[in-house]
């Protein structure tokens, strides 16, 4: 499959708002309200086709109206449907810019020729987009996607080339658990006692206090 042969997920509705069939959109497009701007978009399957009106916002969310959705319940059943445009009909991408779905099944190597393995999938995690690369040996890595890290960024190849600093490739090692150091000993019977006693000059002192647990 070609690079504009591809689709590019752009938002995904992560609820119903309000009675009358609006949904809340999260967006993916560089400004969000683009997303209702490209056509219709499709599901995950590409069985179902949306055209999104955007009618406002809140929290970091879009509030969109769908052709043919009018009531909550409709709405409300949309939740996590994650929405899709082909490749071909978003705009090239700036110089140093790339799309996710370009990034994703490109070959992975380090500066000498070692193959490292596949770009398996993008992630944000708000510190900017990491690189989770699987291996053919070992768990998958996770590369931070900056211009120190992946200097080239070939599509055409197919690839991109790596140069991580010491360590980053490690392994992790297990974390040990500390063991836990568990009850103390049971005191010798009476010592309690006697301690207290002795405290206070032999006299018993009575309390209706609960033993702390």
């Amino acid at each position: 499959m070609s690079a504009q042969d591809k689709r590019v997920c752009v938002g995904v509705i992560t609820g119903a708002h309000g009675v009358r069939g609006a949904v809340r959109l999260k967006s993916f497009t560089a400004k969000p309200e683009d997303v209702a701007g490209y056509g219709p978009l499709e599901d995950e399957r590409g069985e179902r086709r949306f055209a999104l009106r955007i009618t406002g916002d809140a929290k970091g969310v879009l509030i969109a109206a769908i052709s043919g959705i009018e009531d909550r319940d409709r709405a409300e059943a949309l939740r996590g449907s994650r929405l899709y445009l082909p490749r071909s009909a978003l705009p090239p991408p700036e110089e140093e810019e790339y799309y996710h779905t370009d990034l994703i099944g490109l070959d992975a190597m380090l500066v000498d020729g070692t193959s490292l393995g596949t770009v398996r999938a993008v992630h944000d995690f708000g510190a900017g987009d990491t690189l989770e690369i699987a291996r053919a040996k070992g768990t998958p890595v996770m590369v931070p996607f900056t211009r120190a890290v992946v200097p080239v960024v070939d599509l055409g190849a197919g690839r991109l080339v790596l140069d991580p600093p010491p360590g980053l490739l490690d392994p992790q090692p297990p974390r040990r658990r500390r063991p836990h150091p568990g009850p103390p000993p049971p005191a010798e019977e009476g010592s309690d006692r006697r301690e207290a006693e002795a405290a206070n000059g032999g006299q018993r002192r009575e309390t209706n206090a609960e033993p702390v647990r």
